[in-house]
């Protein structure tokens, strides 16, 4: 195994210059937090100070990347201390993948549930980096459960200035749009149920779902329960029609057709139907069962719309929940709700930035 020591500023700093210089299957062999320079004892700086290694074989083979490096002449350690720990690490090293970040053997539990929350490579990459400063800087040992209270901190941080919110009652419509199958109808059912019993507004529907005969019955029949006016809009005429009609209404819920989000076209029907622009706030609906893949082109699709937040459905119907941090981290667009079930109105619930992290570690 070669090994080198690294002194930075930052942890983040030392893990890619570790990377840069040994590898992806580089582990670190030990690390702490050193003071350099000063006067008279005072002014020094804090740097981090790490250790790290990487398995001869694995050297071998990126070795054309790995010519590249400079001599590491006179900063080669003794190997006589750190036996035990090599001997420990070389199983590791064989077991990480590819695009495996440098981990502590410490946080190897930790970084298996960073893995199993399916985030991006760059943001894992990252929060592992956050929470071996914090670790160090500790300089003990720290629970599994300080360890995971540390990585919901992580995960918080890097979308607390995304605004997270649901209706807030400052636009007469609501509009929910997004592809077919991510149950838009009965979402904006639960959200219509919402105001008209906790808020005690007058409600009504607007829908411009005209493709499905069954989704017109589905939100007649929500209209009925909720004893709330509907109007069917087959074009932009009878949608300002049915904006008149129902002028009375402190806010009116816009359902629209679920087609195929890789159809430009549909979007584009949709722009010429509704006047987004019109005292009027838009959410795009996602299922969790999607890939991030998918979240990211059914946004694409619908991003010259004014989105104002997302909604997440059928959480119940998945355990893998990274794609939605995923979404709102790249597109810095929060989320409003959540829903869980098909029980109207009690499966939907209002997400802030604190549920929204714990959603997502399930």
């Amino acid at each position: 195994m070669k090994i080198k020591k690294f002194k930075a500023h930052t942890m983040q700093e030392a893990m890619k210059t570790i990377r840069s210089q040994l590898g992806q299957n580089a582990v670190i062999l030990n690390s702490k937090v050193v003071y350099t320079g000063g006067f008279l004892g005072m002014f020094k700086k804090k740097m981090i100070e790490v250790v790290a290694g990487i398995d001869e074989e694995d050297e071998m083979i990126s070795g054309s990347k790995k010519e590249k490096i400079e001599h590491q002449t006179g900063q080669q350690l003794e190997m006589s201390p750190v036996l035990n720990e090599i001997k420990k690490l070389k199983d590791l090293v064989q077991s990480m993948s590819v695009n495996s970040t440098v981990i502590h053997p410490d946080l190897k539990e930790i970084e298996q549930k960073i893995d199993s929350l399916g985030l991006l490579q760059p943001i894992k990459q990252d929060v592992i980096a956050s929470i071996l400063e914090t670790y160090l800087i500790h300089q003990k040992k720290l629970t599994n459960e300080q360890l995971e209270f540390q990585l919901k901190k992580e995960l918080k941080k890097r979308i607390s200035d995304i605004p997270f919110h649901g209706i807030t009652f400052s636009k007469k419509f609501v509009n929910v749009v997004g592809p077919t199958g991510v149950g838009k109808t009965t979402t904006l059912a639960k959200l219509a149920a919402i105001c008209k019993i906790n808020y005690k507004k007058k409600i009504g529907f607007l829908t411009t779902d005209t493709y499905r005969i069954a989704a017109i019955d589905q939100l007649k029949t929500y209209a009925e329960i909720l004893n709330a006016p509907l109007e069917v809009c087959y074009n932009s005429f009878d949608f300002q029609e049915g904006k008149k009609k129902l002028n009375d209404c402190d806010i009116v819920f816009i359902d629209t057709a679920g087609r195929n989000f890789l159809e430009q076209q549909y979007v584009q029907d949709l722009s010429e139907t509704i006047d987004f622009q019109d005292e009027m706030e838009t959410f795009l609906v996602f299922s969790l069962t999607s890939k991030f893949e998918d979240m990211e082109k059914v946004y694409n699709q619908f991003s010259h719309l004014p989105i104002h937040q997302f909604i997440f459905t059928k959480h119940d119907e998945t355990s893998s929940y990274g794609a939605m941090y995923n979404i709102v981290y790249k597109t810095k667009i929060g989320a409003g709700y959540m829903t869980d079930g098909q029980d109207v109105p009690d499966d939907i619930h209002k997400l802030d930035h604190e549920t929204f992290i714990q959603y997502l570690m399930g």
